[in-house]
């Protein structure tokens, strides 16, 4: 290779470089984080709960160090659609309209149902998030899709977060939310229901954001012999891990609870 054996002893004896040890030292704490957080969280996120714990380093060293030692998160895969828009009566207009900011907390909240495969059969999960912070604030599960499930969800919402009349709560046409027991809870709260267009996702983007986020992060890895554990890694990934510590890029990477504090 061209090179004097007293040369190659010295590169080997040589010492680490400031910057090596440094990259080391770094490596260890986004390590740390990368399993902390389940290992869903890619380069900007890990950079952002660098900072927030005191540590000095750019995203771009964050990346190169992710990919260098592949520590990759968890890949996406695709979900199925539950609710049926097709036979639905009189849907709300779209009161919402894409605009996915709230400037104060229990202005707009968003609902939807979706499923979780188990070894027993389905167990579906209708959940309701407050645009303002993207907190889960109401949900059910139950092992049938029934109407009762998207009015408990939305009853356990309205318990823990006591809103003032003129709130928007936004779904779309699932025959769960043209239902008249859910209809007439929203009048009884004062509370405005808003519906998608026929089809439309994008209408209500951001939950089905955190429904793609709660089966990449945590259900598709999983095989559950049960309802019973699909229940309780529910409740983990909602309560303990979403809420409380997921960073949020759209609320200057807090998780829902902390930005709901300081904001």
């Amino acid at each position: 290779m061209n090179v004097s054996r007293r040369g190659y002893y010295d590169w080997i004896n040589r010492p680490d470089s400031q910057r090596a040890i440094a990259n080391r030292e770094l490596l260890v704490e986004i390590k740390r984080l990368f399993y902390q957080y389940r290992e869903v969280y890619g380069a900007p996120r890990i950079y952002h709960a660098l900072l927030n714990e005191g540590f000095e380093c750019g995203l771009n060293r964050v990346a190169r160090l992710m990919r260098e030692n592949e520590l990759v998160p968890k890949t996406t895969k695709r979900f199925r659609v539950t609710t049926d828009s097709r036979n639905s009566r009189n849907p709300a207009s779209n009161m919402l309209g894409r605009n996915f900011v709230a400037y104060r907390p229990n202005e707009k909240w968003v609902a939807d149902v979706t499923y979780i495969p188990t070894r027993e059969g389905w167990l579906y999960l209708a959940t309701v998030l407050d645009l303002y912070s993207r907190k889960i604030v109401g949900w059910s599960m139950s092992d049938r899709l029934v109407s009762k499930l998207a009015q408990r969800a939305l009853q356990n919402a309205i318990e823990a977060r006591q809103p003032t009349p003129g709130l928007i709560v936004h779904s779309d046409r699932g025959k769960e939310y043209y239902a008249g027991e859910y209809q007439q809870l929203l009048k009884q709260h004062g509370l405005i229901c808003s519906m998608s267009r026929n089809g439309d996702c994008y209408d209500n983007a951001v939950m089905e954001s955190f429904f793609h986020s709660l089966k990449v992060e945590d259900i598709h890895e999983q095989d559950f012999k049960t309802r019973t554990e699909a229940r309780t890694a529910l409740f983990d990934y909602i309560e303990i891990f979403y809420n409380r510590q997921r960073l949020h890029s759209s609320i200057g990477y807090r998780s829902p609870i902390e930005y709901e504090k300081v904001a």
